[in-house]
């Protein structure tokens, strides 16, 4: 009998795992429910699947002699060391389209939540008053969207912006013509997108080149009383220049579904045994003050978080470890 390969799951919700045994049927699979833990690995295996939360390092692969592939359970994969997978002759797959809608939706659905001004209302009415005043919102239509990055989710998300009657700008590094004139809008430089829309929405993978896009000097661009949303990855932005264009009037509100450094809120002992502790604790710090700030909304980056957005997710991995056992892997990344 032909050995099944092997497969660890790492960060997988148990309500999810019946599903995905379902799925993986060819494969020898553990599921752990917590991120990669070095001295947890098992050196038998052959395939590793992980969210984003699992950073497959140069440690974790040397202590995995008989890995042959990375799935990575999400479209972006800075988290893995693509460097040493490629010295290693490992091939990395994403899953490069699962939740356009899904994230498009949550995006807007912070967009609303700011500019209808939905948590303050809410909170006012429980608290047991009911009452509108001071709550004055603007509206989506005819206001200016900026979306930064323009692939499935950036695309869908201009469809959805559409249909609130909003006019549309955008920003790509690799400008897509024909999208742009199916769905009616305009591609401009970064520096005239901040310039002339009232919200500015963030769509696109995080690499070296783009770390702190939107930074002290970008940010300063925007428009007085503008909207910035983040549903993407929090190192897009510097966190400090968000909250500096908060407290100066330069930015009306920040929807935030992602924080730099975001996992040091569910686990601040990292913070003791990071090499720069200064920088970490600064970032911490400062992110603490996003999220008490009166003009914010912050989710706990949960955008992609639907069912049916991590069915998708596995279905799509599921079909990466495949090629991987097959010796035909799809769904690779650069």
């Amino acid at each position: 009998m032909t050995k099944k390969p092997a497969v660890a799951i790492y960060g997988l919700w148990p309500d999810l795992r019946a599903y995905t045994r379902q799925k993986l049927r060819k494969f020898l699979v553990t599921i752990h429910p917590d991120i990669i833990k070095l001295d947890e690995l098992g050196p038998r295996t052959d395939f590793l699947a992980v969210f984003i939360e699992s950073p497959v390092t140069k440690q974790v692969m040397a202590k995995l002699p008989h890995l042959k592939g990375v799935a990575s359970m999400s479209t972006g994969y800075d988290h893995i060391d693509l460097v040493e997978a490629k010295k290693r002759k490992i091939p990395v797959s994403n899953v490069p389209s699962y939740g356009e809608n899904t994230v498009a939706e949550h995006t807007f659905a912070l967009m609303l939540a700011l500019t209808r001004r939905l948590f303050d209302s809410a909170k006012r009415v429980k608290e047991g008053r009911y009452d509108f005043g001071g709550l004055r919102g603007v509206d989506l239509k005819g206001r200016t969207l900026g979306v930064i990055g323009t692939g499935h989710i950036g695309a869908h998300v201009i469809r959805i912006a559409k249909g609130f009657e909003m006019n549309v700008l955008a920003y790509d590094v690799r400008p897509k013509a024909d999208l742009a004139k199916t769905l009616g809008f305009s591609y401009v430089t970064l520096p005239k997108l901040l310039k002339q829309s009232d919200i500015v929405t963030l769509h696109t993978p995080l690499f070296k080149e783009n770390y702190h896009l939107l930074n002290k000097k970008t940010i300063a661009l925007m428009k007085k009383g503008s909207y910035l949303i983040n549903t993407a990855r929090g190192a897009l932005v510097e966190p400090a220049a968000v909250l500096g264009a908060l407290n100066s009037g330069r930015l009306a509100g920040a929807g935030l579904d992602v924080l730099e450094d975001e996992k040091l809120l569910q686990n601040f002992e990292e913070v003791m045994h990071c090499k720069n502790n200064n920088c970490k604790l600064q970032t911490s710090l400062i992110n603490n003050l996003l999220i008490d700030h009166p003009n914010t909304i912050i989710t706990p980056h949960n955008a992609f978080n639907s069912t049916e957005a991590l069915k998708r997710i596995i279905d799509v991995t599921a079909q990466n470890l495949e090629g991987f056992a097959a010796g035909h892997p799809i769904n690779l990344v650069r």
